[in-house]
């Protein structure tokens, strides 16, 4: 299994949420976070943003799953034809185990 961890701008969380269930992928789990990037910020006039709102989904999959959700990330979060800076980053760590609470099991 693998926990797929992107970090978007928050105004593509819904599409990205979106094209994931429509591909079959229910279960995520997205909260509010912070921070920065290559970008270091942003000054508009004298005030410096040095930390942006963001995203952050956290999918759960088997390894098979792991690409097609990658996709459907970058897909739907990339902003322009190219993308652009601050789009945001996906990250892929291994699961070693999980249980389900209600019923007291482990996870395949």
């Amino acid at each position: 299994m693998k926990m797929v961890l992107a970090v978007i701008r928050p105004e593509k969380a819904y599409e990205v949420n979106g094209a994931l269930a429509e591909a079959g992928f229910f279960g995520s789990t997205k909260w509010s976070v912070s921070g920065r990037g290559k970008q270091h910020g942003i000054q508009v006039g004298d005030v410096v943003y040095d930390e942006m709102s963001k995203v952050m989904i956290m999918v759960i999959c088997e390894d098979d799953d792991k690409n097609e959700i990658i996709d459907i990330i970058i897909n739907t979060s990339q902003t322009g034809e190219n993308g652009n800076s601050g789009d945001g980053r996906i990250f892929v760590l291994p699961i070693e185990e999980a249980y389900t609470v209600s019923s007291q099991s482990k996870d395949n």
